[in-house]
């Protein structure tokens, strides 16, 4: 339906950040649609022109945590001015399911509400108006039950989504038991809203035969190919799901983009006209699920250097009411417990908890974070213990270096064959003069008794790869036209990341022309069918090699015919700088495709990929789930006002590993991006729902993401110059999406080492979100000047009661 897009500039050329004829992969290169974003003219899903008879969907959500419904009466919804039509459960005429894996999120609510914003019934008007003023017309009565809320209320009440996983490797109790020193503590860590600047958003438009056609803002096409046939009863062929772009999706949208998609498509089976659903902020808020809350208990031995010895990882995540993607959510974070350390005795135990609120779902990170956390909280409680650098604990502990005679096997079985961090640690630790500014900030914070300063210097090790083996595959299609120009589709969404632009190097790179040759294309299931979610890290690694699969099909159909038409062996049929040598003979790109052409060539292939060497037996949590691994470290230095918790950034330095960037450019915008995603996570962005499960931090004037302001004060970011893929990933690289999203854990690890700048001997213990109040109540806890010893309260009225609701 290209009529029905706004027109849109289509040039790719960029006077600052040009990609050269040959295509070079390694020249940095903006983001194809960069210039579109500032200018505003990038194309989402509500901007898309539509027909004049083009209905609205919205959402009517229950006020109930957890409720049976024992009556419906929406007569005086569907006779109010502007409606049209009003869809319950029974109006679905396939499967009342939108879940991703386990079947149990229905559409629509049958006899139960199982969160406060679950979807109930839904109203389809002419316009948006009408539909809000109707949706309190809705006579609808519950009966109110008992609701678990949290994780502490879920653990108590024995409230699972199944039963615990266990992840061990080694003799963890009889090492701990072993060693001089032991250790145990919990940390609650908090969970976060996607805040994605596009809400979900879904436009469904009736085609021949019953069939349906969906726009959609999705990382997940094909999911909600198949969640809408099914709920339409139609087959998957009859659905067709087409995705351009994305305004940010951070995994909020792999899974949580079917409800709005299956609801307009359903409007348009009931009406025959088009239907659209866009979430305004608030209901997004309400409706969709978020990163996992997770409780973390742990109980390590080790010695007097700091090693650990042995490890036990107690982790409890609340998942909401239904699973989601919580079990691969929750084996991911089992996988990162470890993080950069090697512990051969380790055990890690999952709960997945089930609550009555959201669903929580995938998060950039998908648990890793969350495991990573866990770990790194032990790392600086035990330098704590020992009055050592945390930096000289992590180093102790890392996994061998990649050219030592042994490597480690994490607690899930895998060979750790190429970590480099110790590289990586060593350079950014002397170009950030780390131990010059501890040193320096130890002083200040002996001269000063309510400004505190803290500096962390922290590793992340981040597997990628799908952990559910079968998703790690991708699919491709190339078309080269008679003047040269080429079509590009793949089975990979643009979120904004910059996978259209990575992916179009490579096939340019391929045929050695010029970038601006390729057409990126929006990804659609009638091109490319049964994709995978663009998740995991993985969505270059895995769709850049199906690109490339497919050019270079099409570049060897070139050279044999080439080869015989002039008459010389394949190996001297040369693509190089937009031309094409075929012995003596020279010709343009465009002219040897012409030949190709009247040579009865075909100049139109698909390619594969599906990546190798990868296992995983989830039933007994062994295997080897990740391809590689990314690597990457950060240095941050804070300040903090001890009595009224204020603090800043000071500065950051960062640098990672992305193995041979294809982009540099890019992958330094994902590594700045990413980092203050985490620093936001873990500092300002903060849930609350209060006693009833309602959700009360739902817009941007109580759920704080951070600001422009909120960046380090200083930032430094660099890629890893020996940085290389060991394994044979496309041109060497390595993704760079959620690893350093984890970097961010240097900002909490900072505001923990300046809390310990009290002087105190009890560890801050601080929880995340570390906001301004409860790094106020972890210094009041531990005795902050200002505060009175005895009874932990201010010396000022008015200032609290001395409770701590970390």
């Amino acid at each position: 339906m290209p009529d029905q897009w706004p027109l849109e500039d289509t040039g790719t050329g960029s006077p600052d950040c040009t990609l050269g004829i040959a295509g070079d992969i390694r020249t940095p290169r903006r983001h194809d649609s960069a210039h579109k974003h500032v200018a505003g003219t990038a194309v989402y899903v509500d901007d898309i022109r539509t027909p004049d008879d083009t209905l609205i969907v919205l959402i009517g959500q229950s006020p109930h945590a957890h409720a049976r419904i024992t009556s419906m009466d929406l007569s005086q919804v569907a006779g109010a001015p502007g409606v049209v039509a009003v869809l319950t459960h029974k109006d679905i005429p396939g499967v009342n399911d939108c879940s991703p894996v386990h079947g149990d999120d229905p559409i629509l609510a049958e006899d139960i509400v199982s969160y406060v914003g679950q979807a109930v019934f839904a109203i389809v008007a002419e316009n948006m108006r009408a539909a809000r003023d109707a949706l309190p017309l809705a006579a609808v009565s519950y009966n109110a039950l008992p609701a678990i809320l949290t994780i502490e209320d879920a653990m108590r009440a024995g409230s699972w989504l199944g039963p615990a996983a266990v992840m061990e490797n080694g003799d963890p109790d009889g090492a701990i038991a072993a060693a001089p020193h032991h250790l145990s503590g919990r940390i609650d860590i908090g969970g976060q809203e996607h805040f994605y600047l596009e809400g979900q958003a879904a436009l469904a438009m009736p085609a021949e035969d019953g069939d349906i056609t969906v726009y959609c803002s999705t990382q997940h096409p094909t999911e909600i190919q198949h969640k809408v046939a099914d709920a339409l009863g139609l087959a998957s062929n009859a659905v067709t799901v087409e995705t351009r772009r994305m305004g940010g999706g951070f995994g909020g949208k792999e899974s949580q983009g079917n409800l709005p998609a299956i609801l307009s498509a359903l409007a348009v089976q009931a009406t025959g006209r088009p239907a659209k659903t866009v979430y305004d902020r608030d209901d997004d808020f309400m409706l969709t699920g978020k990163r996992h809350d997770v409780r973390i208990d742990y109980h390590v031995g080790f010695d007097s250097d700091g090693r650990i010895r042995g490890a036990e990882f107690e982790q409890a995540l609340r998942c909401g009411m239904s699973w989601d993607l919580s079990e691969a959510i929750a084996a991911r974070a089992m996988c990162h417990a470890d993080n950069a350390y090697h512990v051969p005795d380790m055990r890690v135990i999952s709960h997945r908890c089930k609550t009555h609120t959201q669903s929580n779902t995938a998060f950039r990170g998908f648990g890793g974070p969350q495991g990573m956390l866990g770990i790194e909280r032990v790392i600086d409680a035990i330098a704590h213990e020992l009055d050592l650098d945390p930096l000289a604990v992590r180093r102790r502990n890392f996994y061998p270096h990649h050219t030592a005679s042994a490597h480690g096997v994490t607690p899930y079985g895998q060979t750790v064959e190429d970590c480099v961090l110790q590289d990586i640690v060593d350079q950014l630790a002397d170009d950030a003069e780390y131990a010059k500014r501890h040193t320096a900030i130890e002083a200040f914070n002996a001269d000063s008794p309510v400004i505190k300063r803290g500096i962390a210097l922290t590793p992340v090790k981040f597997g990628i790869s799908f952990n559910t083996t079968f998703l790690n595959q991708a699919g491709a299609l190339v078309h080269v036209y008679t003047d040269g120009s080429v079509h590009l589709n793949h089975g990979g969404t643009e979120m904004g990341q910059g996978l259209n632009t990575k992916v179009a190097q490579i096939v340019a790179h391929e045929f050695q022309i010029d970038f601006d040759a390729i057409k990126i294309t929006a990804t659609t299931t009638g091109k490319v069918p049964n994709t995978s979610a663009t998740a995991a890290s993985s969505g270059t690694d895995l769709n850049g090699m199906a690109a490339q699969a497919a050019a270079r099909t099409i570049k060897t159909r070139m050279t044999t015919h080439l080869a015989g038409l002039h008459e010389c062996a394949a190996e001297d049929v040369i693509f190089s700088d937009g031309m094409v040598r075929a012995g003596a003979v020279r010709l343009s790109f465009a002219e040897a495709v012409k030949a190709c052409y009247m040579g009865r060539v075909s100049l139109s292939s698909t390619g594969y990929y599906a990546t190798p060497k990868i296992h995983w037996d989830s039933s007994r949590a062994r295997g080897r789930p990740f391809y590689y691994f990314a690597y990457g470290a950060a240095v941050s230095e804070v300040v903090i006002d001890t009595l009224t918790g204020e603090n800043r950034i000071l500065r950051t330095d960062i640098l990672h590993d992305a193995g041979r960037s294809l982009n540099p450019a890019i992958d330094i915008g994902q590594i700045e991006g990413g980092f203050v995603q985490g620093a936001g996570w873990l500092t300002t962005e903060e849930l609350v729902w209060d006693g009833d499960g309602r959700l009360r931090t739902h817009a941007p004037s109580t759920y704080k993401i951070p600001a422009c302001g909120d960046r380090p004060m200083a930032f430094n970011v660099a890629l890893f110059g020996a940085g290389e893929n060991l394994e044979d990933t496309i041109h060497k690289s390595k993704a760079v999406g959620e690893p350093p999203l984890m970097l961010g854990i240097s900002v909490l690890m900072a505001i923990s080492h300046a809390l310990q700048g009290l002087g105190s001997a009890d560890y801050p213990m601080l929880n995340a979100p570390a906001t301004p109040e409860r790094i106020c109540f972890a210094a009041r806890r531990i005795g902050a000047a200002g505060f009175n010893a005895a009874d932990r309260v201010p010396d000022v009225s008015g200032s609290g009661d001395g409770n701590n609701p970390a």
